[in-house]
C-alpha cells in the first residue's frame, strides 16, 4: 500500500530537489546515468526525481524502512567465497545489500542491449554446438585448439554427447564506457547466477515505490521467468516433466536464490546424494521410491557433475550423469561442458567468430583483450602491461588472480616484474584487457544523492520461441569512487533495474490460463533429504521446547517466595536433567540459577536451547523452499532470544521471560504448521519428528519424577514440563497424586501432551506414508507403532514404573530408527538393491 502524505508545495519539491542534487558531481572521464554532459538530470530520470521530492525525509525513510523489512523478513542473504562455518550454514550468511535507487533505463537504449545479449547468447550457443560437435571453428583456424582444449571447463568426456554444451539460461556482464556504449565485460554460461536477486531487488523496491512503479510503466520481469519455465519443459519427452534445480548445497554463496527460485518456479530443489542413476537414467530419491528426473537446471560447475567420468573428488555431483546425458535420458541446463565459452580467451575472437557463424557485426563489443598465448598479442601485452589489466585466461588459477583482474601498473615493482615472466613463460594462461572506466549511478546516502561506479547483469533464457531477455537485471554498485573495477564482495550493494515504456505495461503471471490448468490435490515428489530434515526440523524445535519448560519450571520455583514439601528435591531434580540433557553443565560451584542460565544461551552444551535452536535453522536452511517467509522469521527471531552478547548474566526473573517468550515463538511456530501447511508428505515428517520427540521427553520427565516416593511438588513440576496443570485441575480437585498424574501424562489419549496421543497421530501419519513393497508386509515403522499402540491401549497407570516407563522410551527410540532406515537412507543398503516404484 502506498503511503500517503500531504502534496507538497512547488517551492518545497523544488527545495527536496536542491538538497537531493546538492554536490551531485560525476566522476572525471567517465559516463553519468543521472546527470548529463550539459550538468542538467537526463530526462529518463525526471520522473523517478519528481516522485522522490514529493517525499518528505520521513516518508523515504519509511519507504526504505519497507524494502530493508523486505529484504530482512524474507531473508535474502548471499555469501562471499570462503565466509563459511560448516557447523552452521547460516553463520556466514550477509544481508543482500540493497541500494534504495535504481537505476533506470529508457525503453528505447533497452531494446539494443537487449538485441545484444540476445545475439551474443545465440552466437555462444552455436559455438558450443561446435565445439562439442563437428568442431569447424577450430578446424578452419578461426578458434585456437588452446582455448578449448585447454580450458578446465572443456570436459572431453562429452564431445559428441547430445546436448553437451546447450545454451539455456545466459547472463552478460555489461559497464559503459566513457562514450555512452555499453560493452561486455564478461560472459556467464556455466551456472549464471543473480535472476533470483534481481527478481527479490524488484519486489522489495517495488513494495517501496507502488505508486512510482506504475507512473512510470516499468517492465515486468515475469514474462523472462515464463520463458524460462518454459524452456526447460520444452527440453523433456515427457508431457508433465520432473524438472530439478541442483544446487551445491546450503554452503554455496548463492544459495538462497537457488532456493526461492525453485519454489518461485515450482522445481524440485535437490542435491547431488539426491540424485541416482539407474537403468541409464536419473532419478531422485523420494520417501516413495526412484522417480525420474526428465530435466537438471545445475548450478554446480560442469566438472563436478559426475565423480565417475570427471572429477573424481566430487562429492557435489551424480555418479553416471555423462552416460545419461550421452544417452540422451536428461537434459541438462546448461549443458555439463557449457563453462568452456565463459573464458576471457575466448573474447578476443568473438567479433571475427560472430561474422563467420552468425553473418552479423556484434551489437555490444567485447572490452578489448589480448590473448597471450599467441606470440602477436602476447608481445601487445608485454609492451603494455603498465596500461593494462591482467586475469586469468580460464578459470582463477592462483599466483595473486584468485580474486580476478588485476591493475599490472600498481603492482610493486618486483611483483610486476614477476608476472612478466610468468607470462613469458607461460602465455596462454593470461589475457590483457583494456583498463575500462565504468559509467556511475546516483546513490542515496546522507540525505543526499552521490554518484557511484555501476555495472549491470542482464539475463538471456532459451525459450521455445527464440531467446528472450530479461526486461532489467541487477546492478552492482560499489562503494569505492574507483570506476575501474567491480565485483560482488564487501562495500558493494545491488540495486533493480527500471526499463520504462512510453505505454502501460502488461501484466504478466506465472499462473498458466484456467483452461490449461490440471487440477490436483498431490504437493508433489519429496526427496528422502527433505524428509530427513523436515523430520529433525520436527525434532529440534521439539527438543527446544523440552529445555525451555524446563528452564521455566527450574526458575519458577527459585523465585517463588512459597516453599512447598519437597522443594529442594524437585529443583535439584531439574537441575539433574538439564544436565542430563547436555543443556547445562554439572559439578561444583553450579547453581540452579547458573544452570537454568546456561541451559538458554550457552553454545557450549549442546543441549541448550540456543544450540538446539541454531541446530533447527541450520536444518531448516537446508530445506528453505519448503518453509513460509513467516517460518524463517520466526527462526531469527528465537534465535535472537536466546542469543546473549556478554554483558551480566540475566537474573533468575529476566531468564524466566526469555524462556517465556521463546516457547511463545515455538508455539507460533507450531500454529503455523498446523494451520498453514497442507497436510501432504512434508508436513507429516515435520509433525512425525515432533511427536516423537515429545514422547521420548514425557518419557524422561515421568521416569525422574513419577516415582513411588514422589512429592506433590514433583508431581506438579511433572505437570508443568507436560504442560498439563490445567486438565489435571479441571479433573482433580486435589493435590497432584502419583497415579492420576501417571495415567494423564503417559496413558491418556485425549491429552495432545501424553505418550500415548503422541502414539496415535503416529500410528495415523505413519500408516499415510508410501508403501515400497507390495507383497502386502508390514514395514517396520509399521509393526513397530503398531505395537507400541498395543502396549499404551493395555496399560494401567497402577503398573507403570520407572522400567516400564523406559520401555516405552525405548520403543520410541526404535520407531525412530526404523524411520530413519526405511525413508532417510534409501539404496544405501540391501533394502536399496529391491526398491520398486521406479517412475
Amino acid at each position: 500500500m502506498a503511503l500517503q502524505g500531504r502534496t507538497p508545495s512547488t517551492r518545497t519539491r523544488a527545495e527536496r530537489r536542491n538538497a537531493l542534487l546538492a554536490g551531485y558531481r560525476p566522476l572525471p572521464g567517465t559516463h553519468d546515468e543521472f546527470i548529463g554532459p550539459d550538468g542538467a538530470v537526463r530526462p529518463h530520470w525526471e520522473p523517478f526525481l519528481a516522485e522522490w521530492c514529493a517525499l518528505s525525509t520521513d516518508e523515504l525513510n519509511q519507504r526504505f524502512g519497507l524494502a530493508d523489512r523486505h529484504v530482512h523478513d524474507t531473508g535474502v542473504s548471499y555469501r562471499v567465497h570462503g565466509d563459511i562455518d560448516e557447523r552452521d550454514p547460516t553463520a556466514g550468511e550477509r544481508a543482500w545489500p540493497l541500494s534504495h535507487v535504481p537505476l533506470v533505463i529508457p525503453g528505447a537504449e533497452w531494446e539494443t542491449i537487449a538485441a545484444g545479449v540476445a545475439q551474443r547468447a545465440q552466437l555462444l550457443s552455436t559455438l558450443l554446438d561446435d565445439i562439442y560437435g563437428p568442431a569447424k571453428m577450430i578446424a578452419n583456424g578461426m578458434l585456437p585448439a588452446a582455448i578449448v582444449t585447454g580450458s578446465p571447463d572443456y570436459l572431453r568426456p562429452l564431445q559428441g554427447a547430445p546436448g553437451a554444451g546447450a545454451l539455456q539460461l545466459y547472463a552478460a556482464d555489461l559497464g559503459r564506457g566513457p562514450d555512452g556504449r555499453w560493452w561486455v565485460l564478461g560472459d556467464r554460461t556455466q551456472a549464471p547466477s543473480g535472476a533470483g536477486y534481481a527478481l527479490e531487488n524488484r519486489l522489495a523496491l517495488a513494495r517501496a515505490f507502488p505508486d512510482m512503479f506504475r507512473s512510470m510503466n516499468i517492465e515486468r520481469l515475469a514474462s523472462f521467468f515464463q520463458g524460462l519455465r518454459a524452456g526447460l519443459v520444452s527440453r523433456s519427452k515427457r508431457v508433465e516433466p520432473r524438472i530439478c534445480l541442483l544446487t551445491p548445497g546450503p554452503l554455496n554463496e548463492s544459495y538462497f536464490e537457488q532456493t526461492y527460485l525453485a519454489r518461485y518456479l515450482g522445481f524440485l530443489l535437490v542435491e547431488g546424494g539426491d540424485l541416482v542413476m539407474r537403468e541409464g537414467r536419473v532419478h531422485v530419491r523420494t520417501i516413495g521410491g526412484l522417480k525420474r528426473a526428465d530435466v537438471i537446471w545445475r548450478r554446480i560447475d560442469g566438472d563436478f557433475s559426475d565423480p565417475l567420468e570427471l572429477n573424481a573428488a566430487s562429492a557435489l555431483g551424480v555418479a553416471g550423469l555423462v552416460q545419461a546425458v550421452r544417452q540422451g535420458n536428461v537434459h541438462i541446463a546448461n549443458g555439463l561442458g557449457s563453462g568452456v565459452v565463459e573464458s576471457r580467451a575466448l573474447m578476443g575472437f568473438l567479433p571475427a567468430l560472430a561474422e563467420q557463424m552468425l553473418d552479423e557485426e556484434l551489437i555490444l563489443p567485447n572490452v578489448a583483450t589480448w590473448w597471450c598465448g599467441q606470440h602477436r598479442e602476447r608481445a601487445i601485452v608485454l609492451d603494455r602491461l603498465d596500461e593494462m589489466s591482467i586475469a586469468p585466461a580460464f578459470r582463477s588459477m592462483g599466483d595473486g588472480l584468485e580474486s580476478g583482474p588485476i591493475l599490472a601498473g600498481e603492482l610493486p615493482h618486483a611483483e610486476r616484474e614477476a608476472l612478466r615472466a610468468r607470462i613469458k613463460a607461460r602465455g596462454m594462461d593470461y589475457v590483457g584487457q583494456e583498463i575500462v572506466r565504468l559509467s556511475t549511478m546516483p546513490v542515496f546516502q546522507n540525505g543526499r544523492l552521490h554518484p557511484h561506479p555501476v555495472t549491470l547483469r542482464v539475463f538471456a533464457a532459451a525459450t521455445p520461441d527464440g531467446w528472450k531477455v530479461m526486461p532489467g537485471g541487477f546492478c552492482r554498485i560499489s562503494d569505492e569512487p574507483d570506476a575501474r573495477a567491480v565485483s560482488m564482495r564487501s562495500g558493494v550493494r545491488s540495486s533493480d533495474v527500471w526499463v520504462t515504456s512510453d505505454a502501460p505495461v502488461e501484466q504478466v503471471t506465472l499462473l498458466p490460463t484456467a483452461d490449461r490448468i490440471s487440477i490436483r490435490r498431490v504437493t508433489g515428489t519429496l526427496p528422502s533429504r527433505a524428509a530427513d530434515n523436515l523430520f529433525w526440523l520436527g525434532r529440534y524445535l521439539e527438543r527446544t521446547e523440552a529445555t525451555l519448560r524446563l528452564v521455566r519450571a527450574l526458575l519458577g520455583r527459585l523465585i517463588d517466595a512459597d516453599t512447598a514439601p519437597g522443594r529442594a528435591d524437585t529443583l535439584k531434580r531439574l537441575a539433574n536433567l538439564l544436565v542430563a540433557w547436555g543443556a547445562s553443565p554439572g559439578g561444583r560451584g553450579q547453581t540452579p540459577a547458573s544452570q537454568a542460565s546456561a541451559a538458554l544461551h550457552s553454545l557450549d552444551q549442546y543441549g541448550s536451547a540456543n544450540a538446539t535452536v541454531r541446530e533447527a535453522r541450520r536444518t531448516a536452511s537446508v530445506i528453505r523452499e519448503r518453509l513460509s517467509i513467516d517460518a524463517w522469521r520466526l527462526f531469527g527471531d528465537m534465535q535472537r532470544q536466546l542469543t546473549r552478547e556478554g554483558g551480566k548474566p540475566p537474573s533468575a526473573g529476566e531468564a524466566y521471560e526469555i524462556a517465556d517468550r521463546a516457547l511463545k515463538s515455538l508455539a507460533a511456530f507450531s500454529g503455523l504448521s498446523q494451520e498453514n501447511m497442507v497436510r501432504g508428505p512434508g508436513w507429516r515428517f515435520l509433525d512425525i519428528g515432533r511427536r516423537l520427540e515429545r514422547g521420548v521427553a514425557t518419557c524422561r520427565f515421568a521416569r525422574h519424577f513419577a516415582e513411588t516416593t514422589a512429592s506433590s511438588d514433583g508431581l506438579d513440576a511433572l505437570l508443568d514440563l507436560t504442560d498439563s496443570q490445567i486438565t489435571y485441575r479441571s479433573r482433580y480437585l486435589l493435590v497432584p497424586s502419583l497415579q492420576p498424574v501417571l495415567d494423564l501424562v503417559m496413558l491418556d489419549p485425549y491429552n495432545p501432551r501424553s505418550v500415548a496421543f503422541q502414539v496415535d497421530r503416529l500410528d495415523t501419519e505413519i500408516a499415510d506414508l508410501p508403501s515400497l513393497t507390495d507383497d502386502g508386509m508390514l514395514e517396520a515403522p509399521r509393526r513397530l507403532i503398531l505395537k507400541l499402540a498395543a502396549e499404551c491401549r493395555t496399560a494401567e497407570a497402577s503398573r507403570l514404573d520407572r522400567t516400564s516407563i523406559l520401555l516405552f522410551e525405548q520403543l520410541l527410540m526404535g520407531l525412530s530408527s526404523a524411520i530413519a532406515d526405511r525413508y532417510f537412507l534409501q539404496n544405501s543398503g540391501p533394502e536399496g538393491s529391491r526398491m520398486t516404484g521406479i517412475a
